[in-house]
């Protein structure tokens, strides 16, 4: 039995007319047999909405409400694109994440999978159903409901594709690909047709908004590869691949505006906790500490940081390259505030308002 998870974000479901498109590819999909589990996100912004809704009734809401809230917006949609599906003749079956059996811990707004029972999902599709599943959200060990935060539906599918066994797991979005960089800020990126997931985690750590680092750390981890897909629009997408990708220079370059950077007191002083406060450590160099803001709960500490990350298989270690990128930036009069390299990785963190022009610079220098 051929198995395969795809996954469909707000945008490609946004309205009604969407949905029973996505429900003609789905279709197409099955027609050979294939078995299909499907993880849908909220239509268009209604997460977003749900949340306004949120803070026009309270400042700070208790934030196990808000997962309440926010997992209602994925349910509306998993229900009417099986309602669409077996308008069509296929027999389609929706279910919630607790009914898929995604098991997270506790931590509510930004929880993480611990385990997968998949047994309802496999009997489904082995009765010949295509299973819709709402993704961004679980049910913790205390049968609480939890959210996944920012890419958990990503997350969602990649964790029931290696549950499943499937034979990849498709990531449909608007956007063909993964890109050398985001076609809006440099008009001379173009697409991969593949990449490792190694090259995909550090791209989405850097900040790329078509991947989602937990999703892609889970299929590193697990061996799922993913196949990153336009819902609608022609081309081939871009297969990240658990094998490594030999490449001369960089395959992609993401600015990252989202960070903001702490100064501890000494190299050697701790970390705080960041427990509970939906932020992540991005990179420590001695004593400052670069930290992802875009899923905090609360204003974030430290100034406002952006960071521009090139990536390649091997890219830090090939120091005459980096060192032509870091040349290049000077020669554009770009001010470089700090710098480091290692392993796939090579960032220049500077001025947030030259983030942009940067990130040119640095794709024009190392992508090939």
């Amino acid at each position: 039995m051929r198995v395969l998870v795809q996954k469909y974000g707000g945008s490609s479901v946004s309205t009604i007319a969407k949905i029973h498109r996505v429900a003609d590819r789905i279709a197409e999909t099955v027609a050979d047999g294939t078995r299909l589990a499907v993880v849908v996100s909220a239509m268009g912004n209604t997460t977003n909405e749900l949340l306004s809704l949120a803070l026009a009734i309270a400042e700070s809401p208790a934030r196990r409400e808000l997962d309440m809230l926010l997992s209602v917006g994925e349910r509306v949609t998993m229900a009417l694109l099986a309602i669409a599906l077996r308008d069509r003749d296929i027999a389609a079956v929706s279910l919630t994440g607790s009914q898929s059996g995604i098991i997270t811990d506790e931590s509510h707004a930004d929880a993480r999978v611990v385990e997968v029972r998949p047994a309802r999902v496999q009997n489904h599709l082995e009765q010949g159903e295509v299973v819709i599943i709402a993704g961004f959200q679980g049910v913790s060990r205390a049968r609480e409901v939890t959210t996944l935060g920012r890419g958990g539906s990503d997350t969602t599918a990649v964790v029931l594709a290696a549950a499943l066994g499937a034979e990849f797991c498709e990531i449909c979005s608007d956007v063909d690909g993964v890109w050398s960089a985001d076609p809006r800020v440099v008009p001379a990126a173009v697409r991969r047709d593949s990449l490792s997931l190694d090259e995909a985690l550090a791209l989405s750590r850097g900040g790329a908004k078509v991947l989602f680092e937990d999703a892609v750390r889970y299929a590193r981890d697990n061996g799922v590869a993913i196949q990153a897909s336009s819902t609608f629009g022609p081309g081939s997408g871009t297969r990240l691949r658990t094998t490594k990708q030999a490449r001369q220079g960089a395959a992609a370059v993401t600015g990252d505006s989202g960070l903001c950077r702490v100064e501890l007191p000494s190299a050697d002083a701790p970390l705080p906790s960041l427990q509970g406060t939906g932020l992540r450590l991005r990179r420590r160099v001695g004593s400052h500490v670069w930290l992802d803001t875009r899923n905090a709960h609360g204003e974030a500490p430290g100034a406002p940081s952006a960071v521009v990350t090139a990536v390649g298989s091997g890219l830090g270690e090939a120091t005459a390259l980096v060192c032509a990128a870091s040349e290049a930036l000077a020669q554009s009069q770009l001010r470089v505030l700090l710098h480091g390299h290692e392993g796939d990785v090579a960032w220049w963190e500077v001025s947030p308002e030259d983030l942009d022009a940067a990130t040119r610079t640095v794709h024009d220098s190392l992508v090939g």
